[in-house]
């Protein structure tokens, strides 16, 4: 071989070896509400103005689609994009943590997609188009990030995640509520985004290296002038997922933020942002900062026992027929599940790692009765857009099968029966922390449940009171009696939510195993 040629090879063999192949079964989810995305953005240049709610057809496939990739990787664990020299260093993994994660993710895409078809076609204030791209981008964002092994990739998935949610929250055209709450959203998260990345850049420096399990490895042996940077690197980049999952005193935005949002979006808030927001939590702590569980262990602890307080505290106060109220209530109760859902976490700096699937096992018991009453919520403020608690007086003689539903949703975030699923997930939090040693947060928790029933069982006794007898025959100003009954009407999409819903959470009342398994196995390969 000539010597120009070899030399030629010589120089190109280090670089062939850069080349790899990626696992486009493992990464087909995210990559499907991607594509979902930008097919809708493009179709939405050549549909006409009267045909638009074709593309919330599309929007409702793009995430059914990717749960259907789900299937194929059940039972695997597959990675890719890994270090050239290892393999088992990978940016992305497709284990059993990430399906889950994935599944409630595009669930709750899918059932925000089935909830906004009806408020796509009857707000004008709403571009449809940017609307659909907004939620499908998101829900891309959400699904990545639970397979994010290194924090470059988790922090894009974050903010791919979360850009396209301020906009949705403040998408719609002239209101002021709207357009505040996106403000507020937007400046509080993008404060603790960037404390977060000045957490990762410490890390970055105590380690040198992004991949959570090196991270891991190095943390374990690092030198002693570096240990205050990592210690400090730590707690940063504890406070920018602390925000994402509402955590107090990080939860000031979320009572304005769901009562701006249109109701969808704060449905979709509270459920897949909370689980992106504890997805990334996790992987940070167990994955990543084991040796540091002295760290955030009792920061957790302290968090989790302040937030389930200060959520279910200000629940109990709302005023039931002040504006908004019903959504305010659900608000703040998810500020308070938010405290439950760092109790497994805490405890898994003094116990094992198996205790965050108690965290995984309540978040899909949170996410399908959570959905299911803002689906309830969405159909009451149909006909009464001021969405007050005593809005809800009476519902069960006006719709029975949504007052039933919101009655038994309302019994699962209580953890009352015939809502077992909710009795069982509070009862593997609860134990979750007496088997870590925590009995005091176990005593904070035994007492919030107890503050929770009464706002609960308060909203349920309501739906069944008789109505006051000007509602039956009161129209609101400016809808004709046909818009009226028109408003009555059970809408096909929000119908199809709601039973969906109450059929899941029924289903897992009836065999609370199939999610409450997560609580006692291994989520990490």
């Amino acid at each position: 071989m000539p010597p120009a040629v070899s030399a030629f090879a010589q120089a190109a063999a280090p670089s062939a070896s850069l080349v790899q192949s990626v696992d486009w079964l493992a990464v087909a989810p995210p990559v499907i509400a991607a594509v979902a995305a930008l097919l809708v953005l493009v179709a939405d240049l050549f549909v006409r103005e009267n045909r638009k709610h074709l593309l919330g057809i599309g929007a409702v496939a793009g995430p059914a689609l990717a749960l259907l990739a789900l299937l194929p990787l059940r039972g695997g664990h597959r990675k890719t994009f890994c270090l050239v020299d290892d393999d088992t260093v990978c940016s992305y993994t497709a284990d059993q943590f990430t399906l889950v994660i994935q599944a409630l993710v595009l669930v709750g895409a899918l059932v925000t997609a089935l909830l906004s078809l009806t408020l796509a076609k009857d707000d004008k204030k709403l571009p449809a188009g940017e609307y659909w791209f907004l939620l499908l981008s998101s829900a891309a964002g959400a699904a990545l990030l639970p397979a994010s092994r290194d924090l470059a990739t988790l922090v894009v998935a974050l903010e791919v995640a979360s850009l396209p949610a301020f906009a949705l929250v403040g998408l719609r055209r002239g209101d002021k509520r709207s357009s505040e709450a996106a403000l507020k959203f937007f400046l509080s998260s993008v404060t603790a985004t960037a404390v977060m990345l000045l957490g990762v850049s410490f890390v970055y420096a105590a380690t040198g290296t992004l991949h959570l399990t090196e991270i891991a490895s190095r943390l374990d042996d690092v030198p002693a002038q570096l240990d205050t940077l990592a210690k400090a690197g730590v707690a940063l980049t504890l406070v920018g997922f602390a925000f994402k999952t509402a955590a107090a005193p990080f939860h000031f935005w979320v009572p304005d933020t769901y009562v701006g949002a249109p109701l969808p979006i704060a449905a979709y808030l509270s459920v897949t942002g909370k689980a992106v927001g504890f997805s990334g939590l996790i992987l940070v702590t167990v994955v990543a900062f084991p040796s540091y569980a002295d760290v955030w262990g009792p920061a957790l602890a302290v968090l989790a026992a302040l937030t389930m307080t200060v959520g279910n505290v200000a629940a109990l106060r709302q005023s039931a027929t002040r504006a908004h109220s019903a959504i305010r209530l659900l608000a703040w109760s998810s500020v308070g599940q938010a405290g439950y859902l760092l109790v497994p976490i805490a405890a898994a700096a003094y116990s094992s790692d198996a205790q965050i699937g108690s965290t995984v096992a309540y978040a899909l018991m949170y996410a399908v009765v959570n959905l299911g009453a803002f689906a309830v919520a969405a159909l009451v403020s149909r006909t009464h857009p001021g969405g007050r608690l005593t809005d809800y007086r009476g519902l069960y003689a006006r719709s029975p099968l949504a007052a039933l539903a919101l009655g038994f949703f309302l019994l699962c975030l209580a953890g009352l029966p015939p809502g077992l699923i909710g009795l069982f997930a509070k009862v593997t939090v609860f134990s979750a922390a007496v088997d870590a040693g925590l009995a005091w947060l176990a005593v904070v928790m035994a007492v919030n449940v107890v503050i929770a029933l009464y706002y609960y069982l308060r909203w349920t006794a309501l739906l069944f009171r008789p109505a006051p007898a000007q509602d039956a025959a009161q129209t609101p100003a400016g809808h004709a009696p046909q818009e009226e009954r028109a408003r009555h009407r059970l809408p096909a999409p929000l119908g199809t939510a709601i039973v969906l819903t109450l059929i899941a959470a029924i289903a897992l009342s009836g065999a609370p195993q199939l999610i409450l398994r997560f609580a006692t196995g291994t989520l990490f390969d």
